[in-house]
């Protein structure tokens, strides 16, 4: 998948962390993020430590990486001060990571562990997405509705799709994910990918 250069670029990495070296790696990674910030288009990231992921086995960790566009990711990930903050993790790592650029709601559709898979095809996260939001959609207006009656339509709405967007999220689409795998996922990406 290649982002077209005017569009927002989302990408999910993985790193293996030594054992017992976790306490190590989580500063500097979060340090690096603190760098990302600071150059041109940048979008926001987040660390997922195998601890906030019980799926995940230990020494497994994620970052999620936006910028605005493909240009700003590559000026990034060309940076020297990328390079610096790599070279000082290098020593807490495994061999090996592994990156999926992921498109829009793709995200929640990502496996968080295991051999990185292609993107599933578009159509398919959008039939997955409903599958997904429609029920929750109809519980969550059902469940608040009678306690939101009274609150103006901007409140209600905004609390009602912030419950939803959690929903989806952290349970349903996780959940989906792992029963519609097969059929979400062709065969795993061949070609590497550059890390954070």
């Amino acid at each position: 998948m290649n982002p077209s250069a005017d569009h927002a670029v989302t990408v999910l990495i993985s790193r293996r962390v030594r054992p017992g070296q976790g306490a190590a790696f989580e500063p500097l990674c979060r340090q690096l993020m603190a760098v990302a910030s600071g150059f041109q288009g940048y979008l926001g990231s987040q660390l997922v430590t195998p601890g906030e992921d019980p799926e995940a086995d230990d020494g497994l960790y994620h970052v999620v990486l936006a910028f605005d566009s493909q240009a700003h990711l590559e000026a990034w990930q060309a940076a020297p001060a990328r390079a610096l903050g790599l070279a000082a993790m290098s020593p807490l790592l495994e061999a090996g990571h592994s990156i999926r650029p992921v498109s829009g709601l793709g995200l929640w559709f990502q496996p968080r562990h295991g051999p990185a898979p292609a993107a599933p095809l578009r159509w398919k996260v959008a039939l997955v997405t409903w599958l997904g939001i429609y029920p929750t959609v109809g519980l969550v207006f059902s469940g608040l509705s009678p306690w939101l009656a009274n609150w103006p339509l901007w409140a209600r709405l905004g609390v009602m799709t912030a419950v939803v967007v959690a929903a989806m999220t952290w349970l349903v689409a996780p959940q989906l994910t792992r029963w519609m795998r097969p059929w979400l996922y062709r065969q795993p990406a061949a070609k590497p990918g550059r890390p954070l």
